[in-house]
This record gives structure tokens, sequence and C-alpha cells, in this order.
């Protein structure tokens, strides 16, 4: 399993023979490896969405036309993408599960908002999410845009992901504390990866705390752009 962050919340996943665009946020994104482009994306299968913010949204019909690749998300924005943009969408919704080849991704709870932008101003975009991630034996946690919540402990109970991909910058999510009592309290993660940090001042702009709180956990903070084996 291969794990590369494209900065932001953006996360390039290679696992079971697929190769996952999680939040895929290019245009206007600061870290976004803009030299490494094709490198990023070359032989993507699939890209994933968890909400519908501009910050994971705003380059996914675009890339799903130039790649030739589905979109999967919640029913109601993968309904919307494909009726008013023509994309191949596969909609789905919490506690759904989808066959991408080889892996199953099953659609869990996250506690954040959802909308895009209209000319009219924010249109309702369904419900935001997270999604397990699972193949190889081996199930993967992708937290999407969320707080702390009770749910994860059933989440835990139900799918025991090893690696946990969590938010962690603060202000619109959780912060590195509370995602360091969500991996301690609340999951049993091996190893953590943090997101949706450093992208702007008011994020946090490093994952000392998250290290720090986290002394048994192999906490993982790649660069943008560097891959690292899972």
């Amino acid at each position: 399993m291969k794990y590369t962050w494209l900065g932001h919340a953006s996360i390039r996943l290679e696992i079971g023979g697929q190769i996952l665009l999680i939040d895929p946020w290019e245009t206007g994104n600061p870290m976004w490896p803009q030299d490494r482009r094709d490198e990023m994306l070359a032989g993507a299968t699939a890209i994933l969405i968890t909400h519908g913010h501009g910050d994971h949204t705003t380059d996914a019909v675009a890339l799903s036309r130039e790649l030739g690749l589905p979109l999967y998300g919640i029913y109601d924005l993968m309904s919307h993408w494909a009726e008013a943009e023509g994309v191949e969408t596969v909609g789905f919704n919490k506690g759904g599960t989808v066959a991408i080849g080889e892996v199953r991704v099953t659609m869990v709870n996250a506690n954040h908002s959802s909308s895009i932008s209209t000319p009219h101003g924010p249109m309702y975009a369904g419900a935001e999410a997270g999604y397990m991630i699972h193949a190889e034996g081996r199930t993967v946690y992708v937290s999407g845009d969320t707080d702390v919540m009770a749910d994860m402990k059933v989440l835990q109970d139900l799918h025991a992901p090893e690696i946990g991909i969590l938010c962690a910058g603060g202000h619109f999510t959780m912060d590195m504390k509370r995602a360091a009592y969500a991996a301690s309290n609340l999951f049993d993660f091996k190893t953590v990866i943090p997101v949706h940090y450093k992208t702007f001042p008011l994020l946090a702009q490093d994952a000392e705390m998250l290290v720090a709180a986290l002394p048994s956990r192999n906490v993982v903070a790649p660069e943008v752009g560097e891959t690292v084996e899972l």
C-alpha cells in the first residue's frame, strides 16, 4: 500500500490494485505539487469525494473528464453532477459499501457540513462523510472533514482500521489535540496520518503536537508529493 499527500486534504492511495484519488483539489490549492502533476495523477482508477466544499470538489468534475474516471460519493451530490455535468458517478450513502475492483469502500459518518458554491449562494450537497477503505487484509479510515464524535468508537468496533488519515488542522475541522484524542481514545490505529493542515495560516502548520500526543502510534507526516509505504 502506498500513500502520497497531494496537499491539504488531497490524497493518492494505492491499494488493492487500485489508485484512488481522494478529494483531489488543484485549482487554488497552494500546496498542490504542480511540477509533478502528471506523476501524481498517473494510473488513477477512481475519485472519491467526502463532501461538497470547494477545497475538496473544485476540480472533481474536470479531473473526472480529463482522466476518464468515475466519481464516488454521497448520492445527492453524485446525482447532481451526473445530471448537470454528464460525468460518470457512483452515488451511495452512509453505511453503504461499493466495490472498486478488489477494494471495498464503506461510507461512514462525519460531523461537518457540505455545500457547493453557485451564483445564487451555497447549495446543499448532501451530507458530509468519511470512508473505510478495505483491501489486502487491511482497513484505512479516511476521516474527511470532521470533529471528534462518539460514532468513532462504533467505527472502530465495526471496521478496526489499522491506519487513520485524520483531518487535524483546526478552525474548520478537529485540531491536532482533538485528532490525538480520537486516535488514542476511540480508535486503535497503528499508523496515523494528518491532513487538512499547513495550507493556510489559520490552520496548524506542523504535526508536532500530534506526534507528541501519540507516543505509542506511528505518526507519519510526509511532505507534499512524498510517497510512503504503509
